[in-house]
């Protein structure tokens, strides 16, 4: 797991880097931990291979946290985001930037913990694959990278991000029961099933999906759609 801290005092950068290595070696965790003292040098890494977590301060000299947040949230919508302050009157705007929660200076230890508790919590687990038949063979998808799936003429149809789409003889039923238990994934009507890490917005009657496709919710599964994608964005720090 890639770790920033984003802070342009060096001993509180230190001192938060030791403690949160420590928290995470209690639950087993590995972590790789970079510190950053100002947001060009983080914002130029985080593009580059992302984050998983930042701790980012909200005072540092003539940057904001929440400035440099934003800019973050414009490539990165999963990062979870942790905001290190003395004051939480910037909460509006650490909301607008799905902050994940607040860590006010000077914490203790106890609270240190109970963020790294609830960090671990919503940490998403190791992706996984699906080997699935084609023709001529198997190919091999990551759960993360499909944006949705149908089932028509007796095939699943899985479209992924690259926009490829791989064809399988299989039952709807069938292919769902592989995805069982991920709560990445929903059934939207009969025949689709979407990935809620591909969705930007609910509507009420459709899920619009990164690459801009709308994908139609039935009238029985709207109200739960809500409810289940709210869970989802919550659980993500992102609501």
């Amino acid at each position: 797991m890639r770790i920033a801290i984003v802070d342009d005092v060096e001993s509180e950068r230190k001192e938060l880097h030791q403690k949160v290595s420590a928290g995470l070696e209690c639950h087993a965790i590995s972590a790789e931990i970079f510190e950053y003292n100002s947001g060009e040098p983080f914002l130029t890494a985080a593009k580059q291979n992302k984050f998983a977590l930042v701790f980012m301060d909200i005072y540092m000299g003539s940057e904001n946290g929440i400035d440099i947040s934003k800019k973050l949230r414009s490539f990165d919508k999963n990062c979870l985001i942790v905001l290190t302050t003395t004051s939480t009157e910037h909460a509006l705007e650490g909301f607008r930037v799905r902050a994940f929660q607040y860590l006010v200076k000077p914490y203790t230890e106890n609270e240190l913990s109970e963020i790294i508790d609830e960090i671990v919590s919503r940490l998403p687990v190791p992706d996984k694959y699906l080997n699935v038949r084609v023709v001529g063979g198997t190919d091999r998808i990551r759960l993360c990278d499909i944006l949705y799936a149908e089932h028509y003429k007796h095939c699943i149809h899985i479209h992924t991000v690259s926009g490829k789409t791989t064809v399988t003889r299989k039952t709807f039923s069938d292919f769902t029961a592989e995805l069982n238990g991920d709560e990445r994934f929903f059934v939207c009507n009969r025949g689709i099933i979407i990935n809620l890490e591909h969705a930007k917005d609910y509507d009420g009657t459709a899920f619009t999906l990164d690459n801009k496709e709308k994908i139609a919710v039935s009238r029985n599964t709207a109200k739960n759609a809500r409810a289940v994608f709210g869970d989802f964005l919550f659980k993500r720090g992102q609501l």
